[in-house]
């Protein structure tokens, strides 16, 4: 269960999501909160996933209250004035909830949170392969020896690989699958971030929209169906301010 907390200052606002998240089963509503300062108080004594805040609230606004948390949960924003949207989602916001809104637009929200929260889970998942074990590889009818720190980066290529290590002049080509290869991995350090590509993820040197940047200036496109689990990796190791 994805554990929530709301917060608005609207007793029927609450109420109104009150209702719709008794309607989503991987929501478990935590704690109602009419204020920043009520909410603060909860995640302190609480483990709490995600919430739902108002922007315009007293005391403190929802932009500062998030701002202010070291570690936030997942945050949908809800609001009924629009020109917070661009501030909301650079604060990395899930989404953005225009008021009034219906259960469509709440389950919405609450999809892309379980998706995230998904993919941060599977990123969690601590890997049983030592990070400086070895595989061992056929190729040009010999059998290497490779250490799995040392590979920057695999390449599909119809059904065999290529390798590409941090020592070794030239990529390794073997008959392989890509999954085969994902499953060996370690999946604290690799990650498949394209349907052709595994990267080491230690190795990454910047990240644009739709490319990562390896740290041989080597760019590897970011696939679609890949891209919310890469996304979750780079915040959960994001520092802002």
């Amino acid at each position: 269960m994805i554990r929530c907390i709301l917060i608005d200052d609207e007793p029927l606002a609450l109420q109104q999501m009150e209702s719709y998240i008794s309607k989503i089963p991987y929501l478990e509503l935590v704690s109602s909160c009419q204020s920043a300062i009520d909410a603060q108080e909860v995640l302190k004594q609480e483990k709490i996933d995600a919430m739902f805040c108002d922007i315009n609230l007293p005391e403190l606004s929802g932009l500062d209250f998030v701002k202010s948390l070291e570690n936030p949960p997942m945050v949908v924003f809800t609001t009924a004035y629009s020109e917070y949207a661009v501030e909301g989602f650079h604060l990395n916001a899930i989404d953005y909830l225009l008021k009034p809104f219906g259960f469509d637009d709440m389950k919405r929200a609450a999809d892309k949170i379980k998706k995230r929260y998904d993919a941060l889970r599977t990123l969690q998942e601590v890997s049983q392969i030592d990070e400086d074990d070895a595989i061992f590889l056929k190729t040009e009818y010999k059998i290497v020896r490779i250490n799995i720190g040392h590979i920057r980066y695999v390449e599909a290529m119809s059904e065999y690989l290529r390798i590409y290590l941090e020592d070794y002049p030239r990529p390794i080509i073997v008959l392989l699958s890509m999954k085969k290869m994902e499953e060996r991995l370690p999946s604290r350090s690799f990650m498949r971030v394209h349907r052709s590509y595994i990267i080491n993820l230690k190795k990454i040197k910047e990240v644009s929209k739709n490319r990562i940047v390896l740290d041989d200036d080597v760019e590897v496109p970011i696939g679609d169906s890949y891209r919310d689990q890469f996304n979750a990796y780079i915040n959960s190791k994001f520092l802002s301010k």
